[in-house]
């Protein structure tokens, strides 16, 4: 059985090409359809308007990319980006079923992108900063690539702070839902090891407090996280400086 290391690209990479037909799926169930909402939530802080340019890294299957690009029209356009080809393959084919969408997609790596500074209204990350091999570089591409004023905002699971006592209770609750949950369930289907990877991924993230820190270091005006889900996930809200230092 293979062993996914977090914070090793070609490791994620290939976590990622082995689980993107089951991912949507998956998530549907694991979540209750939750992570739907939660990604509405991320959609909403951006605050889409027609005739802009968004991006949506650690694209995977598109459906985020997807829900913003039918709040663009007309004029705008939104950009998928992705180092996995499968879950890329899948988001190109949700794509074609509703060719009328402004959207584009590409095969790149979120920490050095290729593309030129300040190019986008805005951008989401789900679930993709935890697995970057460098969270802090991924915060200063997202940063770079924002226009002046331009607003991110990540989605992801939330690192308990574990030096309160509720943050330790709801850090007990996440390993608990983790192992006894969402592995599991992952295993009837082939996948239990690509699923016990989460809780691993989770020991280096950094906690709400250390991710506003590294998105100010970044050069964000605006860093804030919102937990969701009794604090179990979490949105990392940001906007760019108004003007240009």
């Amino acid at each position: 059985m293979p062993t996914f290391r977090p914070g090793d690209p070609e490791a994620v990479d290939d976590l990622f090409e082995q689980i993107a037909p089951r991912y949507d799926r998956l998530n549907d169930l694991l979540s209750l359809g939750l992570h739907r909402l939660w990604k509405r939530q991320a959609i909403a802080w951006l605050a889409p308007v027609p005739g802009q340019r968004l991006l949506d890294l650690c694209c995977g299957t598109g459906d985020l990319a997807l829900l913003m690009a039918a709040r663009v029209r007309p004029g705008g356009g939104v950009l998928g980006l992705d180092r996995a080809a499968a879950p890329l393959r899948l988001a190109r084919q949700r794509a074609a079923r509703q060719p009328w969408l402004p959207l584009d997609w590409r095969q790149a790596d979120a920490l050095a992108t290729g593309l030129a500074d300040g190019c986008v209204d805005g951008a989401v990350m789900a679930y993709g900063l935890r697995n970057l091999a460098d969270p802090a570089a991924g915060l200063a591409e997202l940063r770079r690539l924002l226009r002046p004023g331009g607003r991110a905002v990540v989605l992801d699971f939330n690192r308990p702070d574990t030096a309160s006592a509720g943050g330790r209770r709801t850090a007990a609750l996440q390993r608990q839902l983790l192992r006894r949950l969402v592995v599991p369930v992952a295993a009837t289907v082939g996948l239990e090891e690509h699923y016990a990877y989460l809780e691993r991924s989770l020991e280096r993230f950094p906690t709400a407090a250390g991710q506003e820190a590294l998105a100010r270091r970044a050069g964000f005006a605006l860093a804030r996280h919102r937990p969701l889900a009794g604090g179990l996930m979490g949105l990392l809200q940001l906007q760019a400086p108004r003007t240009t230092q």
